[in-house]
């Protein structure tokens, strides 16, 4: 593993969206200096610099449109008339600790193009959150094969400065209980590690025994978060 010798910087995992959008991801991004989103087939991830900036409201019907959803504010920011906040959705952000300790899996296989038809069908099975026909371009994805099929795959999604998100642990049924997706994790936090960065997640408040087990593996909770929406008014 390589050595990472600067403080982590959690602040940037307050809008880790944003900072991936105008980061490593910027490449992706679409929209402008306040706010930004990915493309509709690589993710529904979207984040405003600063939802204190009196000019973000226009910003964000600029990129999206009118009647449209994007990401919600805190609740603690009065909308703009015509503007309606949606249901939020609990999740937690958990990241690293010193006792997360990533290792390479000699049989995980690197997954692109080519395995998105087989990525889809596995993330439609296990639900482990949105994943879309080039969600594959934001990170390393790798999978392990069992009798032909992929019965497990984990990657990279959001990538803020200093950090990367794991996501997309999924498992096939069939192949459930044999530890494949904890290999995959820590095979994805090996690579990380290598890079000099950090590992993060986010995961569904209510899912806890995914929360437990990466605890197990070494992640902490850092924040609770309310995964809201707002949907833009529907006429200038």
């Amino acid at each position: 593993m390589s050595v990472i010798d600067t403080a982590p910087d959690y602040a940037v995992l307050d809008n880790p969206a944003w900072s991936a959008l105008t980061g490593a991801h910027a490449h992706l991004a679409e929209g402008n200096d306040l706010a930004r989103r990915y493309p509709a087939d690589v993710s529904p991830f979207a984040a405003v610099r600063s939802w204190d900036d009196p000019g973000v409201w226009d910003a964000v019907i600029e990129l999206v449109g009118y009647d449209a959803e994007f990401p919600g504010p805190p609740a603690s920011v009065a909308l703009p008339p015509g503007w309606v906040r949606g249901e939020p959705f609990q999740g937690v952000q958990l990241v690293e600790t010193e006792r997360l300790h990533g290792r390479p899996d000699e049989e995980a296989v690197l997954l692109g193009t080519a395995d998105v038809p087989e990525m889809l069908d596995l993330v439609a099975r296990a639900q482990p959150g949105p994943f879309l026909p080039r969600t594959h371009l934001l990170g390393r994805y790798v999978g392990i094969r069992r009798d032909g099929r992929l019965a497990a795959m984990a990657g990279e999604r959001l990538q803020p400065a200093g950090w990367t998100e794991i996501s997309a642990v999924a498992t096939d049924e069939r192949y459930r209980g044999q530890g494949l997706a904890t290999r995959l994790v820590l095979d994805v936090v090996h690579h990380i590690h290598e890079r000099g960065a950090r590992a993060m997640m986010h995961a569904a408040a209510s899912n806890t025994h995914a929360i437990g087990l990466y605890e197990h593996l070494g992640f902490t909770l850092r924040q609770r978060v309310a995964f809201g929406s707002v949907r833009t008014p529907v006429s200038g």
